[in-house]
């Protein structure tokens, strides 16, 4: 009970001290008013901020000039109206150095300026600074050596040995044909070394093992066959595939192969045990194009629903989608001297980082179904339509130095001027158009041809660069 009345007794000297406190705190006597000291430095570092944050760095500079031509320690009076547009007479006194030119006040706060504009935002904006103009490697135009007339319908793939020494086309005709190079290229009429047939539906995909003497055929009657090229005879068949198989390759370090067709998904197979070890589904439409490499991703598969998938053989699974495509993608390359790829649909060319899918560049005004695309080691890259028409481009920069068509043989419809399939020799000198009027036609550069004779065109290079870097993708 005693306690009780001691605390009640206390309780108005308590609030009698809290009022005094209050008093001294809020006296409107500056004599008697209770002001918590300023720290100096906090003080300089606080009126810095607001100098970079709040204010209008030209009305700081300006008052900053105007100040210190009144008064010699160099302060800087801003008022609220200066500020803030409103008169509320109150001012703001900054104190700056009395030897501090003001030259050097106005190089500081740009040079704050410019590294508070360099900071990282959260929103990615494109650049829209001044625009590099890279310049293209000049390259020898391309023209027609050889025409080569053995097929019976529409020639649709093509493959080139390990060795060189000869290559293997498939077409609407049902037959796998096998060339010798050296002669096919003079237009020797014995150039046709053996023809296979086994097929019953037109042949999509062709290639040739590395490692072993085998040619892998794919067509449209849902079989891949295992031809032995010492004895032509097909020593394996791979069942698995419910549709036409659009596009085959081979891995180029492991015994495995990749199929894709009109099913939508791609089919990974056992060489030697024909076993089936994937099926990498994930596609909405049939599956046009596959590339296989040794490194993550080793499998790229392009299709007609306008995307392009990138796989982790291990696993079997997707990681990664790209879908800047707005056409059916039928065709892809990679060049063998940087890890990068090339994607062709009817919309543009796309070339693509080879690690992780990153886009890099289009090349546009090829306003065709691109079919077929081919890359050499001196940095060409060749894209052929269902038109006819064949374009070469630097690969490098994207810069298209040679536009020219195809000719239909005679005797054959306008419509069948059209490229199906196109490939390099393992030199680049020679290429390889397989197309709708029955023919394989072999180019080669023109000897003849200068950079003098034949120059690079910089001023519209120039203005597509500008108009390209104005685009999004």
């Amino acid at each position: 009970m005693d306690a009780k009345m001691s605390s009640f007794s206390l309780a108005p000297d308590a609030a009698s001290h809290s009022l005094k406190r209050a008093r001294e705190l809020f006296d409107k006597s500056a004599s008697s008013a209770f002001l918590p000291s300023v720290d100096e430095e906090l003080h300089e570092i606080a009126i810095a901020r607001r100098l970079r944050t709040q204010y209008n760095q030209k009305k700081v500079v300006d008052a900053t000039i105007n100040q210190k031509k009144k008064s010699e320690e160099g302060a800087i009076v801003v008022s609220s109206k200066q500020l803030h547009g409103v008169d509320d007479g109150k001012t703001e006194v900054f104190t700056v150095p009395s030897n501090t030119s003001t030259s050097g006040v106005l190089a500081r706060l740009q040079e704050e300026k410019k590294a508070e504009d360099s900071k990282p935002r959260g929103i990615l904006v494109k650049h829209r600074g001044e625009t590099s103009i890279p310049t293209p490697t000049w390259h020898a135009p391309w023209q027609l050596s050889t025409v080569l007339s053995s097929h019976l319908g529409w020639v649709r793939s093509v493959a080139f040995d390990p060795t060189n020494e000869m290559f293997a086309t498939g077409g609407g005709d049902r037959v796998v044909k096998v060339w010798d190079l050296a002669k096919a290229s003079v237009g020797a009429p014995d150039a046709l070394k053996i023809t296979l047939t086994g097929h019953i539906s037109p042949v999509r995909g062709l290639a040739f093992s590395e490692r072993h003497p085998y040619l892998f055929s794919a067509g449209e009657d849902k079989q891949v066959k295992c031809w032995d090229l010492e004895t032509n005879q097909v020593i394996r068949h791979y069942h698995g595939h419910l549709s036409g198989i659009f596009a085959l390759s081979l891995h180029p370090t492991l015994d495995v192969l990749v199929t894709g067709g009109r099913d939508a998904v791609a089919r990974v197979w056992d060489m030697r045990s024909k076993t089936q070890i994937h099926v990498l589904s994930g596609h909405d439409h049939t599956v046009a194009s596959i590339l296989t490499k040794s490194t993550d991703p080793q499998i790229i598969t392009g299709s007609h629903d306008t995307t392009i998938k990138m796989w982790d053989l291990a696993a079997g699974k997707c990681f990664t989608t790209l879908t800047h495509h707005q056409k059916s993608i039928r065709a892809l390359a990679q060049p063998s001297f940087e890890h990068t790829f090339m994607s062709g649909a009817a919309d543009c060319l796309k070339k693509w980082q080879g690690k992780d899918g990153r886009f890099l560049k289009s090349f546009r005004d090829h306003n065709a179904v691109i079919n077929a695309l081919a890359i050499n080691d001196d940095g060409v890259l060749v894209s052929g339509g269902d038109d006819g028409s064949l374009r070469f481009w630097d690969y490098e920069t994207g810069y298209c130095f040679q536009d020219t068509t195809t000719i239909a043989q005679p005797g054959s419809l306008e419509a069948e001027n059209g490229v199906y399939a196109t490939a390099f020799d393992l030199t680049g000198t020679r290429l390889i158009t397989c197309e709708a009027d029955k023919t394989v036609k072999i180019w080669k550069q023109d000897d003849s041809a200068t950079d003098a004779s034949h120059p690079i065109d910089m001023s519209s290079w120039r203005k597509q660069c500008i108009a390209e870097s104005k685009m999004r993708y």
